[in-house]
């Protein structure tokens, strides 16, 4: 594959709808494609709804290794600025490191949004394997990876089969930035969280809940999906939760 074409089925989208916006963050490793069922759903409902590919995901774990944290938070931040412009009123939500990266960004930008729902969110990995690799001299290019954790057997999420480790730094370097922004994290938040999860530990929702500053905090338990519960059992249940979120939001 080219390390400058984009996999079929990876790209961004953007859905117009009324002037209530949705920013939708994929993954680590992953795509669009895991945050595509909850966005055309949203669209649905009436949101504007906006989910950019992250820099270097999509193409080739090679081309994912010479990506950063850093682009990875400015690929979702244009989304954001072209999204600002049309929507009163803004929600950010993500899985897995894409929930990191919503919470990010609800940290970095207080006030900006309206309200915030990470999915799965990785603010603690528990995995010294990992770290141990993270600055390693002699660390191979590559590890197995860690996508498609998923319960439905007739759904497969695309994602590199690879994990750069070159990007393993990166993660631990947001992950840790993102959990000392949490206090600073004051808009509502609906933390989703799959009790059944073979990539991050489940304790991450209630390490999410007790650390954010915000004083409106639900944390929603999903039964019957695994990390990707975006496209996982739960799917539909995710896309009840956060329209309903939002509406209470907008109400209040």
């Amino acid at each position: 594959m080219s390390d400058d074409k984009v996999m079929i089925g990876a790209e961004p989208f953007f859905l117009r709808g009324n002037d209530t916006g949705v920013l939708l963050s994929h993954g680590f490793t992953g795509t669009t494609q895991s945050m595509r069922y909850l966005g055309e759903a949203l669209h649905r409902l009436g949101y504007t709804v906006s989910a950019p590919r992250l820099k270097g995901h999509g193409i080739s774990p090679a081309a994912m290794a010479k990506s950063t944290a850093g682009e990875w938070i400015a690929s979702l931040e244009d989304a954001f600025q072209e999204l600002r412009p049309q929507c009163k009123r803004i929600f950010i939500g993500g899985l897995s490191m894409g929930g990191a990266l919503a919470l990010y960004m609800a940290g970095k930008h207080a006030g900006a949004f309206a309200g915030v729902f990470p999915i799965n969110a990785v603010i603690h990995v528990d995995s010294p394997d990992l770290a141990g690799l993270a600055f390693e001299r002699n660390a191979p290019p590559v590890i197995p990876g860690v996508g498609s954790d998923v319960k439905d057997p007739a759904t497969k999420e695309l994602a590199y089969p690879e994990v750069p480790v070159p990007a393993i730094k990166e993660l631990f370097a947001l992950v840790a930035a993102t959990r000392e922004l949490l206090p600073r994290v004051t808009c509502p938040i609906l933390i989703l969280q799959s009790r059944d999860d073979h990539v991050v530990p489940p304790a991450n929702g209630k390490t999410i809940a007790s650390h954010v500053g915000a004083s409106r905090v639900e944390l929603v338990w999903l039964d019957n999906s695994f990390h990707v519960a975006t496209i996982d059992n739960d799917k539909d249940r995710i896309v009840a939760e956060v329209h309903r979120f939002i509406q209470s939001v907008l109400a209040s």
